[in-house]
């Protein structure tokens, strides 16, 4: 029988089924942070249930942290408790642990790939709904609430209903100034929030083969904004030739073994699919978003869509204080935020350093530049792009979630617009209040320097 990629993943890690029901699923890895945790540890150490494989547990310290003077004590009581649990817990259980200040410390979706954690054919779980981002390398990767936490800790395994598969595929040659996130948001555009509800995605095509491994997982991590469980590319030589040598990935005869197992793994000439849709790279330019949801974005060049009739696609109008039919060039912007688990790997500022270097920051804009890593941010300093940013007025903060969710200090004030390469623009989002348009960083990074949206696609020689 023809196996997908996800079927193939999927099927080597059952451990037990129910007819006409749910499987029990092992799961290879599993990552935490201080915000969904706790009460998974209480629920166990209530019960008197011991954490089944703590070997096999990573935990970073990420969603609710300062990105400013990160070795002064933590002022905030909420994050400052929610970390000194996570440390207490790890430590009584013996979870590694990559605190604030540690070498390994950033994203859990950033770090866990650098460090060779992530690997094709893996089953990876966390409490946070991006963990798809690690679906990049061919791996089953997905988020779990509170209590699914707490499965895994008790016993390594979830309990399951397999998704169904759907396959969209880009082929062709991507234009100039097109990047992976003005991808994934044409594609969640042109399907919408919920086309991928109940399955699986697989990306294939010329533009995913092409892609390094920095874009694949900026795909993969917004597949749960249409919907799906997750997303999925199949392992190829950039993904062995990326794993190769990480602190965590097989070495030597082990690595080769394991590659030869990783080169089965994608998707059988005529598996069958349950859904697929197709599309072309020469249709894609520079995205956009207008509303508050990311289906709801736009060609950078075109306009909001008239004729809307949907409640709540006007009430998102209304929210962001545009209008049918408006053009969003020239709009004016005060802030601009790179970073994210979607967009803080070195390969993200390299492209918005590249736009940058030689100019100045417009005087009305904060922009803020968050690495996804302690290692990121050495990589910033090290390759000179530091200095490019400190030149052009670009503040350069310490690793974190940052300005992605406002669980921290780093907040867009009330009805302020941010241009931000995070993944979800929902009302209040990034502040109470606020009001974010997601785009790719060179969108971002130019915004920055106009003070305003602009035709990227007239500034690239």
């Amino acid at each position: 029988m023809k196996k997908t990629l996800f079927d193939k993943v999927w099927d080597a890690h059952v451990v037990d089924s129910i007819e006409n029901g749910p499987q029990v699923l092992y799961i290879d890895n599993h990552l935490i942070h201080e915000v969904t945790s706790p009460q998974a540890f209480k629920e166990l150490e209530d019960r008197g249930i011991p954490i089944l494989r703590p070997e096999q547990i990573v935990a970073t310290a990420d969603h609710n942290i300062p990105t400013t003077n990160q070795h002064e004590p933590i002022k905030d009581r909420l994050s400052r408790k929610q970390l000194d649990e996570l440390t207490s817990n790890c430590h009584k259980n013996g979870i590694t642990l990559y605190e604030l200040g540690h070498k390994n410390n950033g994203i859990v979706h950033v770090i866990a790939p650098e460090l060779g954690i992530t690997q094709p054919g893996k089953t990876i779980v966390c409490g946070d709904s991006h963990t798809s981002t690690h679906g990049a390398f061919g791996a089953i990767a997905f988020g779990i609430g509170t209590s699914q936490v707490a499965q895994v800790f008790a016993s390594q395994c979830l309990l399951l209903s397999k998704p169904k598969s759907l396959r969209v595929t880009v082929n062709g040659t991507l234009k100039k100034g097109v990047l992976p996130k003005d991808v994934i948001l044409y594609i969640i555009a042109k399907l919408g929030t919920n086309a991928g509800t109940g399955y699986f995605c697989e990306y294939a095509g010329d533009v995913f083969k092409n892609m390094s491994m920095e874009g694949r997982m900026t795909v993969c991590n917004m597949s749960i904004e249409m919907g799906a469980r997750g997303g999925m590319i199949a392992p190829d030589d950039i993904t062995f030739d990326y794993v190769k040598g990480r602190e965590f990935a097989p070495t030597g005869d082990e690595f080769d073994k394991k590659v030869a197992i990783w080169k089965t793994l994608p998707s059988d000439r005529g598996a069958t699919f349950n859904q697929e849709y197709h599309f072309e790279a020469a249709d894609i330019e520079p995205m956009i978003t207008y509303g508050t949801n990311p289906g709801m974005g736009i060609k950078i060049t075109g306009k909001i869509p008239e004729n809307i009739t949907d409640d709540s696609a006007k009430k998102s109008l209304a929210y962001m204080g545009f209008e049918q039919g408006e053009s969003l060039i020239n709009k004016p912007i005060n802030f601009v935020f790179i970073g994210s688990c979607t967009n803080s790997r070195i390969e993200d500022f390299r492209i918005a350093a590249g736009f940058i270097k030689g100019k100045k920051k417009a005087k009305n804009v904060t922009a803020w530049l968050v690495p996804g890593s302690k290692k990121v941010e050495s990589q910033i300093i090290s390759e000179g792009l530091k200095d490019i940013f400190d030149e052009a007025g670009f503040e350069l903060r310490q690793p974190g979630c940052s300005a992605c969710l406002a669980m921290n200090d780093d907040k867009i004030p009330q009805g302020e617009y941010c241009v931000s390469t995070s993944n979800r623009n929902f009302e209040g989002r990034q502040g109470q209040g606020s009001r974010t348009i997601l785009s790719s960083p060179l969108v971002a990074a130019a915004t920055a320097i106009e003070g305003k949206i602009i035709d990227i696609t007239k500034h690239l020689s």
